[in-house]
C-alpha cells in the first residue's frame, strides 16, 4: 500500500526527454517515503510520455498527466490541484536537489504553523558548469522583497510551502510566462510567515535551452523592468507602513552609495 504523500514536487514538462529521466532519478534518490513526484506533461510530442509511462509503471510514488495546457503557469495550477501532499513545490525538469532534501523538509515542516514557506540556499550554475552564485534568502521580509535590495528564493528547488497558501493568494499568474514565481512570492510573502533554513537544498542550472537564460540573453534591462513592474503593481496595494519601510530602505541604500562614493574622493584628494 502506497503511504499517503505529505510533499507533491511538481514539474511542468514539455518534449522534455533530454532531462526527464535524471529529473525524476534525482527525486526518487531522495529516498523519501513521503513525497510523490507528479509530472504534468503538456502533451509532447518527442519521447517524454513513454519515458514517463516507464517510470509511472514502476514506481507507485511517480505519476504524471498528460494534456495540453496553456503554458507553464497553467500547467502549475493543474499540478497543484491535482496534489495529493499538503507541501508543495516544484521541480524544473533541468534543476536538482541535494541529498536528502525532501527528509528534512518534512522535520522542518512539522514545527510550523500552516500555511508556512520555507526557502533554504541555491546553487547557481552557468552553461559550462562553473559555479555562478550561491543564491541566501536569508532576509525574505515584504520590505525585502519590495525593495529588491535583498536576495529573494531564486527556484523552487530549494523552496517549499504549505498548499493551502493558495488559498489566501492565487494561483500563479498565467498571463506571465518567466516571472510567475517572483510575483507569487511577493503575494505570499505579504500573508504568510518565511522561514529561512541555511543548508543549500537546490541547484538551478542555466542550461542553454532555459527560458531563464534566454531572457538574460535578451539583455538584463528587459528582466529589470519586468521585475520592477511586478513590484510597483504590489507597493500600490500594500499598507502603509510597509510602503514607507520600503522609500526608507531605498533612501538608506542611496545615502550609503553616495557616501561610499564621497569617501573614495577624498581619498584620491
Amino acid at each position: 500500500m502506497v503511504q499517503q504523500p505529505v510533499i507533491t514536487i511538481i514539474t511542468p514538462v514539455f518534449n522534455g526527454e533530454k532531462y526527464i529521466r535524471n529529473c525524476i532519478d534525482n527525486f526518487l534518490a531522495q529516498g523519501c517515503a513521503q513525497a510523490e513526484h507528479l509530472i504534468m506533461d503538456g502533451a509532447s510530442k518527442d519521447g517524454t510520455v513513454a519515458i514517463l509511462e516507464e517510470y509511472a509503471s514502476r514506481h507507485p510514488n511517480v505519476r504524471f498527466i498528460s494534456e495540453k495546457d496553456s503554458g507553464q503557469s497553467n500547467a502549475m495550477n493543474k499540478g497543484i490541484q491535482a496534489a495529493k501532499g499538503k507541501i508543495i513545490s516544484f521541480l524544473n525538469v533541468d534543476d536538482t536537489y541535494e541529498p536528502r532534501v525532501l527528509n528534512r523538509v518534512v522535520e522542518v515542516f512539522k514545527k510550523l504553523p500552516e500555511p508556512s514557506f520555507v526557502c533554504a540556499n541555491l546553487n547557481i550554475w552557468n552553461a559550462d558548469g562553473s559555479f555562478r552564485h550561491l543564491n541566501k534568502p536569508s532576509k525574505v521580509t515584504p520590505v525585502n522583497i519590495l525593495s529588491d535590495l535583498e536576495e529573494w528564493p531564486y527556484n523552487p528547488s530549494a523552496y517549499f510551502y504549505h498548499k493551502t497558501i493558495h488559498n489566501k493568494v492565487g494561483n500563479y499568474a498565467e498571463d506571465e510566462h518567466f516571472a510567475m514565481d517572483y510575483d507569487f512570492i511577493i503575494r505570499a510573502v505579504l500573508e504568510v510567515p518565511f522561514t529561512y533554513v541555511d543548508e543549500i537544498w537546490g541547484n538551478f542550472f542555466m542550461v542553454e535551452d532555459s527560458k531563464t537564460l534566454s531572457e538574460q540573453q535578451k539583455g538584463a534591462e528587459q528582466i529589470s523592468n519586468r521585475s520592477k513592474q511586478i513590484r510597483e503593481k504590489y507597493l500600490k496595494k500594500v499598507p502603509l507602513s510597509i510602503w514607507f519601510g520600503v522609500k526608507y530602505k531605498w533612501y538608506s541604500w542611496a545615502v550609503s552609495i553616495h557616501w561610499k562614493k564621497y569617501k573614495k574622493k577624498l581619498r584620491l584628494a
